[in-house]
């Protein structure tokens, strides 16, 4: 799945209370982006927004509600998972999408998942928002069985995805590797492959 920290896509419109939303959250990915969950401050973001800071403190409170804040907004991208006409093709690009978010420097899902361990408010956002993901990719293994793709019993959707993409979030995450451009494509083979011998099963 893309990730959710991804915000390229347009979000919804709105009025004036909307626009400030927009122009607060955007200088939070700057301000997170350039400076680290250390350097983010209520007073930054304000500034950078062009917003008075009692606007930010009365909707927002603190920090971690900005945060959370944020990782909402990327729920309200309006994403779809693809569709390539195989759920190993599927997967590969939702991982090619994956590590295209994380090997941009500086990168703003590394920035968001390091700051998400400093506040509650914000871990929480990004479990719902990550399940929400995870319920919305479903349709990646309704389409596979549907094709005869998968034999047997059908996959867990959450264990597949989870098995699919890990190997890249381990490897640009965790071990900070170079990026290969082959690794989506070889977690997808790998995860599908577990898929059709039963391996991922509820």
């Amino acid at each position: 799945m893309t990730d959710p920290q991804s915000t390229t896509a347009d979000r919804r419109p709105g009025g004036r209370t909307a626009r400030i939303r927009d122009q607060v959250l955007d200088a939070v990915r700057a301000e997170l982006t350039e400076r680290g969950h250390e350097g983010l401050t209520m007073e930054a973001v304000a500034t950078r927004a062009g917003v008075h800071r009692a606007t930010v403190y009365r909707r927002w409170r603190d920090v971690g509600g900005l945060l959370a804040d944020t990782i909402a907004a990327a729920g309200e991208i309006d994403w779809q998972p693809p569709d390539t006409g195989s759920l190993e093709g599927d997967l590969t690009q939702l991982n090619r999408e994956i590590q295209d978010s994380l090997v941009v420097r500086p990168s703003f899902a590394v920035a968001l998942m390091a700051a998400s361990f400093h506040s509650e408010q914000a871990a929480q956002a990004q479990t719902r928002l990550w399940a929400d993901r995870y319920a919305q990719c479903e349709v990646l293994v309704d389409r596979a069985v549907a094709r005869g793709e998968l034999s047997g019993q059908r996959p867990d959707p959450r264990s597949l995805l989870v098995a699919a993409t890990a190997p890249v979030y381990h490897e640009l995450v965790l071990l900070r590797a170079d990026p290969d451009p082959g690794l989506p494509e070889r977690a997808a083979r790998a995860a599908v492959l577990a898929a059709a011998a039963g391996g991922l099963a509820r």
